[in-house]
């Protein structure tokens, strides 16, 4: 696990707060993130990655109390997330209506996870947001895997934090709380 120096907790939280965009370290691999309420931020990760405008974004922090300012109706804190957080989840709940468009796509719900990462706890608390938490790939593309990779694809365009990915084989898990249906 690598830590990450206060002076880049400063620049990155400065890069954020102007609308930048980072790759950072997640549980199975690199993902864009930015500040989830910058429209202008959004829209550069939609167009690095080529990404459909129609789709989602999945909102990610180390703490529980940081995901309240995107949901709407939801205690956080309830017993019954108990069994998927911190963990490797990503719950699909109602989103209070503050949030950018061009972070929701179509929909009416906002996916958010918190997530075990060291690294992702320590950005989060340091910044007291949550990150908007999107693969590091071309739309489609396989995910990537190692800094090294992330600088070598992305480092002209966005931030690259150097860390290591975590425990997970493969994405998180995406439950729709209303219906309880998996949808990955």
């Amino acid at each position: 696990m690598k830590y990450i120096r206060y002076r880049q907790l400063k620049q990155i939280k400065h890069h954020l707060k102007n609308g930048g965009v980072i790759a950072y370290a997640t549980e199975s691999c690199y993902g864009f993130g930015c500040d989830p309420f910058s429209y202008k931020a959004i829209a550069k990760i939609i167009k690095i990655k080529k990404r459909s405008k129609t789709k989602g974004m999945i909102i990610i922090s180390g703490r529980r109390d940081n995901l309240t300012s995107v949901t709407k109706n939801v205690n956080l804190f309830s017993p019954d997330f108990m069994q998927y957080w911190p963990g490797s989840y990503s719950i699909i709940l109602p989103t209070n209506k503050n949030l950018p468009t061009n972070l929701t796509g179509i929909h009416q719900k906002i996916a958010v996870r918190v997530t075990q990462h060291k690294q992702v706890i320590q950005l989060s608390d340091f910044l007291h947001m949550p990150l908007v938490s999107t693969s590091a790939n071309l739309s489609g593309m396989k995910s990537i895997k190692t800094y090294k990779e992330c600088v070598r694809k992305f480092g002209s365009k966005v931030m690259v934090i150097d860390g290591y990915i975590s425990f997970a084989k493969k994405p998180s898990t995406i439950i729709d709380w209303e219906s309880k249906k998996i949808l990955r």
